[in-house]
């Protein structure tokens, strides 16, 4: 009797023993998988400055679809907090990242990143959040995907103005010629802020339109920040406002939900409204005519060209090799900003 007792659990600590083994699949580099599957696949570590931004919501989601089957993408959010995303690169190095996607908190940080990713011998694909370019220039393996931030701002300002020159007669509240403008701008210091703020004002201006600037501040991309901006905007100037300007449609979006609230967008109570990126939650404000336009940012390009050259970085080939990208003088592929409005509001329909 005790000797069948004891081959039952000889052959149950056998059994045991093959499904853990079979369970806990490692990859190369000693790294625990999701699976069996992603262990065969080189690891790409990837950080966003913050997951619940609008925008990078979009971005992230693209990366993901591009990492299926091809790469086991490590994906952190890093909470808009930098100690934490250096922290969290760190992490990535040591589970055996072969190359790494940042989205920067701060762009100052970009050097002490590349520093970290020299030593182990790592590409570095930075995203949507351009670093210094001495901090490319630094290091040959250290790459950029994104905008031309300027275009943004240049694309803006004509869609500004187009809509302005059509609408003047009953936009011009005060009859003077000039547009009153409130600007909710991006986070101070953000690349793509700094020059969508510039630029969409100085195109304005070229296309010979005077302006009067009624108040500018920071809601940092954020919807509720630009809604508490909006709000105290309307209370101090009312009337005087003829249009809003925002750096993005996270930011646009705030606003409009302000604008409800006074009454704007009911009966013949209107306040021209434009951001930026082109989510989908602004194309449907377009399409019910609560924004006048905004300029695709496009997400899905983005996310997919930093994986793909993240990719081929990880399994150790140039990193454009079989993409459509290409790099500029500045080590960076520009994916083009385009002008979405009412007339063609598909195109940005079809980014995602």
């Amino acid at each position: 009797m005790f000797k069948k007792k004891k081959g039952l659990i000889l052959s149950l600590t056998v059994a045991s023993s093959i499904l853990f083994a079979a369970g806990c699949s490692d990859d190369a580099s000693g790294t625990k998988s999701d699976s069996g599957k992603k262990g065969d696949l080189p690891a790409v570590g990837a950080t966003i400055y913050k997951f619940d931004d609008n925008f990078m919501s979009y971005v992230r989601r693209a990366m993901e679809t591009a990492a299926e089957g091809k790469v086991n993408l490590m994906l952190n959010d890093s909470q808009n907090d930098q100690a934490k995303q250096i922290e969290q690169v760190d992490t990535l190095i040591a589970k055996g990242a072969k190359s790494l996607a940042i989205n920067l908190v701060d762009p100052k940080a970009a050097q002490t990143i590349v520093d970290k990713a020299k030593a182990k011998d790592i590409t570095v694909i930075f995203f949507n959040k351009e670093p210094d370019q001495s901090v490319l220039d630094g290091y040959e393996k250290a790459y950029y995907v994104g905008t031309n931030s300027a275009e943004s701002g240049v694309i803006q300002g004509e869609l500004v103005a187009k809509a302005w020159e059509a609408n003047k007669a009953k936009w011009d509240k005060n009859g003077d010629g000039k547009i009153q403008y409130v600007l909710l701008k991006g986070e101070p210091g953000h690349p793509d802020a700094e020059a969508r703020t510039k630029w969409v004002i100085e195109t304005v201006k070229e296309k010979g339109i005077e302006v009067d600037e009624l108040a500018m501040d920071t809601g940092m991309w954020d919807a509720m920040k630009a809604t508490e901006k909006m709000d105290a905007w309307l209370a101090k100037y009312n009337e005087e406002i003829e249009f809003v300007i925002t750096n993005n449609d996270g930011m646009a979006l705030g606003a409009i939900a302000s604008l409800e609230k006074a009454g704007y967008f009911a009966g013949d109570k209107f306040m021209p409204v434009v951001g930026v990126d082109a989510i989908p939650e602004a194309l449907d404000m377009i399409e019910k005519g609560k924004m006048v336009g905004t300029v695709l940012n496009d997400a899905k390009n983005q996310g997919a060209a930093t994986i793909e050259l993240a990719t081929n970085a990880a399994n150790n080939m140039d990193v454009l090799e079989g993409t459509k990208w290409k790099l500029d003088d500045n080590k960076a592929v520009r994916v083009p900003y385009v002008e979405i409005t009412k007339e063609n509001i598909q195109v940005g329909k079809d980014a995602y």
